[in-house]
């Protein structure tokens, strides 16, 4: 008969418990290893040489809070920057959840040619970021791009879209809206999972279209927009390629072996907090000052993602 668990010597307990956990870290491995290559010792490299001069070349030398206080106090282009990066955040995060779950609404009413429209707004999200913004620099060219000339057929005055620095970022959000399949596949899914029965009680009661969607579609997908707004907001905090590529591509610059492009053309309409790490970093060789701003970068992500977070715990602590 076997002895029952409590009355076990206290060794055969600690191997059991000693067992438990080594078979738990094993499991936990792959993921604690990928942590600590790929995140954990990057954030702390970048926190020493936040503290450092180190221009690549050179051993790194102590220098204190230096490269904090040219970052948050001396640098011109530190104030424009994070100005632009939080406009995008706002409007590109908001009017992508918005437009991605008005196409999900869409894509799931209909009844003919359901398939057809899935693919078509599902297309435009699998072009590479670089030929994406390729093709929008060549449509919205002011001079010969295809958009003005039907807009001046129309007698509509064109804007100057990249060209101008009041439509350089309005142009990005375009961009955005226009791959918007990776957020209509989330709601697809979302609206696909609301329990009929509720959408017929609501029938039932006299509920109007607005008033199924307020009262019923709404409270069942809110965790999914909280999801897209919050990897949206991570993923414009990260905002580069696209504003750099459409930047270098409106200058009409040619960009050759050792040309050197400063970003944010035009008038630093374009120009995102990454693209100022990127160009302090590897044009201008200050590891220091761009690894300072990559942390302020991080700090303003966790703040605004803390924010979001905690108001939606306080939606759900109203509701209930």
């Amino acid at each position: 008969m076997a002895t029952p668990l409590a009355h076990r010597p206290a060794p055969a307990l600690r191997r059991r418990h000693t067992r438990e956990r080594l078979r738990t870290l094993g499991f936990l491995s792959p993921w604690l290893i990928g942590f600590t290559v790929f995140f954990g010792y990057p954030l702390l490299a970048t926190v020493y040489f936040s503290f450092m001069h180190y221009n690549q070349i050179q051993a790194p030398t102590f220098v204190g809070l230096r490269n904090w206080t040219y970052v948050l106090g001396r640098m011109p282009l530190f104030g424009p920057a994070l100005w632009n990066t939080l406009w995008l955040v706002v409007v590109m995060v908001a009017l992508r959840v918005v437009f991605g779950l008005g196409v999900g609404l869409l894509v799931t009413k209909v009844k003919a040619g359901a398939g057809f429209f899935r693919t078509a707004f599902y297309l435009p999200y699998l072009a590479p970021p670089v030929a994406a913004t390729v093709a929008f620099v060549f449509l919205l060219n002011p001079g010969t791009g295809p958009v003005n000339e039907i807009l001046g057929a129309l007698g509509v005055p064109a804007p100057n879209w990249f060209n101008d620095p009041a439509w350089a970022k309005p142009s990005l959000v375009l961009l955005s809206l226009w791959g918007i399949g990776d957020l209509m596949v989330i709601f697809m899914a979302a609206l696909l999972d609301v329990p009929r029965e509720q959408y017929e009680a609501a029938e039932l009661d006299g509920a109007g279209a607005f008033a199924r969607f307020r009262y019923v579609t709404w409270p069942s997908i809110t965790p999914v927009v909280m999801f897209a707004v919050v990897t949206g907001v991570v993923q414009t905090m990260q905002y580069y390629t696209q504003a750099l590529v459409a930047g270098k591509l409106a200058s009409g610059v040619s960009v050759g072996p050792g040309t050197v492009i400063q970003p944010g053309y035009p008038d630093g309409s374009t120009l995102t907090v990454p693209q100022l790490v990127y160009s302090l970093g590897f044009q201008n060789f200050d590891t220091g000052a761009a690894c300072a701003l990559s942390l302020v970068l991080f700090a303003v992500a966790m703040a605004v993602t803390s924010l979001l977070m905690r108001r939606r715990a306080g939606l759900l602590g109203a509701e209930d």
